[in-house]
């Protein structure tokens, strides 16, 4: 019995010590391993901070790299601030802008230089009655035609110099720090938004001492204020633009080229289009240490066109706009919120290196607005109708297999559509981010140099509803009379409201009747109406309502039984808004509905006949003052529907013989494109609906 004790101990410790001997084992095996994920998580980490330290050197020695014999110039400007401790943050600028440089050129050329003389012929025609158009093609007709890639074109990385570049940041150093709102600046807003020595494309030109010199004296009464708070940029920003704002500005959107932007000097005369009165403001804020942008949306919404205006902050971040020459607002407090659009960006110097990486994972075709995209996505805080996340429907997408796995949320631009926004697309899912609501919109992809899309046009309305413009099989007969939205032409149309035709045998209109009375706003070029009087009357003549400046194109009187018009020698209040002769009481009476009245007081005025004798009026015809947008007789006119994969199809062309177009049988829940053959570029997309045009 004790043997067997002895034997069953001796087998319990051979047991203990093999499960001993086990246990040791794989606690080995454990702390190896814990050894090896504590060594590969210490060799991670010491590689993801050397990758988060990596893009500054990397960014700037690839910069470098592209240089070339410009390198030297370069280094040197790297050199004189990175000796000097208290030259840290001037380091980090240059560093910012050299990184960049990469990614900017700009021309020259002697004839560039004679096309950039337009925009001073501009200033020099204004209040002549001279439009900017034929001084656009003077130019043209003067100098030949322009071709930028006829022009001689330069690097920035290749020909910026170390004395330009430390200017540039001398400067905007000096007045970062010297002015009072400058403490509410941050080191990154004053790369972004003050250190850059460029906006676009435009010529280099050292600029920063030359407008500050000029223009800041006009700050001097903010900074001896003891009433306004000195230290916030917005408040700098008013003063400054309502003393610059004053003064001769010539708004157009004609051009005699495709040109580059034009440079600090130019943009000083405040002639041109939104670009360039917004480069201006920007010069003339960052040489004075006023941090500010240039904000943009791709496309508008309800018309063809982009648009760009100036971004501020004020000292606790919240955004103001400005588009010169008119005054700063609050972005949310503004009409700006509702203006119709699918996405805005904001323009930086610096290359939004995410947003590229990102692209390129999916792609390396890319749209121009993305390609090397200077820009981030700013949509939220100028919107209203707000979609965080916009979901296309599946059965909403076209069949098919795509061969791009980049989607673009795409705006119309007459026959085209304008990619504004993009995502990830797999085949089956879309989802944008950050939309606002409203405009028509259509999904495409960018494959081989052009778009190909993937849904029919849609909107999204305020309750999230998807509106599909599928043509139907079911027809209607339309009646149109315009081929562009009217709603610039609002006030001019309101102005008539309230105006009146009135008859008189007294030159003065001491004694007088009145022969009609406008109750509503004109809705075609052309309104007929029958006189209230069976009387006879010498003078006849339509007076505007108060505060209209007697907008009027075109007014004409017919006794009850003639076709043609009543002549006699025209008579009315003189003088014109522009001060120019340019819209005289002599043009309601001239035959031609592109001209206009425009009386230089807001009540008053007026414009009329002297028949000669009495004669009976049976019915007036009146025009309103207009961008001449409605349908003209005589023109060429062709309407188009926007089919499914075949995009745009004609419903046929026709010769207008009055003031309006019948097309017959025209698909129902179509979008609708009527082009005039014969003059003007503004089309744009419109539904019929209830007998009318609805804009889109």
């Amino acid at each position: 019995m004790a043997k067997e004790l002895v034997n069953l101990q001796k087998n319990n410790t051979k047991s203990f010590i093999s499960i001993f001997l086990i246990i040791m084992k794989i606690f080995t095996k454990l702390v190896s391993v814990f050894l090896l994920v504590a060594i590969g998580s210490l060799f991670f980490f010491s590689c993801a901070e050397k990758e988060k330290c990596t893009p500054m050197v990397s960014f700037l020695e690839t910069a470098l790299q592209q240089a070339g014999e410009n390198r030297v110039e370069l280094e040197k400007v790297l050199s004189h601030y990175k000796t000097d401790p208290a030259d840290s943050l001037k380091y980090k600028a240059a560093c910012f802008l050299i990184e960049n440089m990469p990614y900017y050129t700009y021309y020259k050329g002697k004839q560039l230089d004679r096309y950039l003389t337009y925009y001073t012929l501009l200033q020099e025609t204004r209040g002549l009655g001279i439009s900017p158009q034929v001084v656009a093609d003077s130019v043209c007709h003067m100098y030949g035609a322009l071709y930028l890639d006829s022009l001689q074109s330069y690097r920035d990385i290749e020909t910026v110099d170390s004395a330009y570049l430390c200017n540039n940041i001398e400067w905007s150093f000096k007045v970062w720090q010297e002015q009072p709102w400058g403490k509410h600046v941050s080191f990154a807003d004053f790369c972004e938004y003050l250190l850059p020595y460029r906006i676009g494309d435009e010529t280099l030109t050292s600029w920063r001492e030359s407008i500050y010199q000029k223009y800041n004296p006009l700050l001097d009464s903010l900074r001896a204020s003891g009433v306004l708070d000195k230290e916030d940029p917005i408040v700098a920003a008013r003063c400054l633009l309502d003393s610059i704002r004053k003064g001769g500005v010539v708004f157009t959107t004609a051009v005699p080229a495709s040109l580059p932007h034009v440079g600090p000097e130019v943009a000083q005369l405040k002639a041109g289009s939104c670009r360039e009165l917004s480069d201006f403001v920007v010069y003339v804020c960052r040489a004075l240490g006023i941090p500010c942008s240039i904000d943009f949306m791709p496309i508008r919404g309800d018309e063809n066109d982009s648009h760009q205006w100036v971004a501020f902050s004020d000292k606790y971040g919240i955004l103001y706009y400005h588009e010169f020459p008119n005054g700063v607002s609050e972005v949310r407090k503004d009409a700006m919120c509702g203006m119709p659009k699918i996405k805005v960006y904001r323009n930086t110097f610096s290359l939004n290196r995410a947003m590229q990486e990102e692209m390129l994972k999916l792609d390396t075709a890319i749209v121009p607005l993305f390609k090397d995209p200077h820009i981030v996505d700013i949509t939220f805080p100028y919107t209203k109708d707000f979609k965080k996340e916009l979901h296309i429907p599946k059965d909403a997408l076209y069949k098919g297999k795509p061969r791009s796995r980049i989607a673009y949320l795409c705006a119309s631009k007459r026959m085209d559509w304008e990619p504004v926004a993009w995502t990830e697309f797999d085949g089956k899912n879309i989802v944008f981010t950050d939309i606002q609501k409203g405009p028509v919109m259509r999904v495409a992809t960018y494959e081989r140099g052009r778009l190909r899309f993937w849904t029919d046009p849609f909107e999204i309305n305020v309750s999230n509803e998807f509106h599909f413009f599928t043509p139907s099989d079911s027809v209607q007969d339309v009646t149109l009379f315009a081929k562009y939205t009217l709603r610039a032409d609002e006030m001019f149309l309101n102005r008539m409201i309230g105006g009146t035709f009135e008859g008189s045998n007294d030159p003065d209109f001491r004694e007088k009747e009145v022969l009609y009375l406008i109750n509503e706003k004109p809705k075609r070029l052309q309104t007929v109406v029958q006189s209230y009087s069976s009387k006879s009357y010498r003078y006849v003549r339509y007076i505007g309502p108060k505060y209209s400046h007697c907008n009027i194109a075109e007014a004409a009187f017919y006794t009850p039984n003639d076709t043609a018009s009543l002549k006699g020698k025209v008579i009315g209040t003189p003088g014109c808004f522009q001060k120019d002769g340019s819209h005289e009481y002599t043009n309601v009476f001239d035959g031609d509905v592109t001209t206009s009245f425009d009386y230089i007081e807001p009540s008053g005025g007026w414009s009329g006949l002297d028949l000669g004798t009495p004669k009976q009026i049976g019915r007036i015809v009146y025009t309103p003052r207009s961008y001449d947008n409605y349908i003209r007789s005589g023109d060429d006119y062709e309407l188009f529907y926007c089919a499914r994969r075949n995009n745009w199809k004609s419903l046929g062309d026709q010769r207008s013989k009055a003031d309006s177009l019948i097309y017959i049988k025209i698909p129902v829940n179509a979008l609708l494109l009527l082009c005039n053959n014969t003059r003007g570029i503004q089309e744009r997309i419109f539904v019929y609906t209830a007998a009318e045009q609805i804009w889109k």
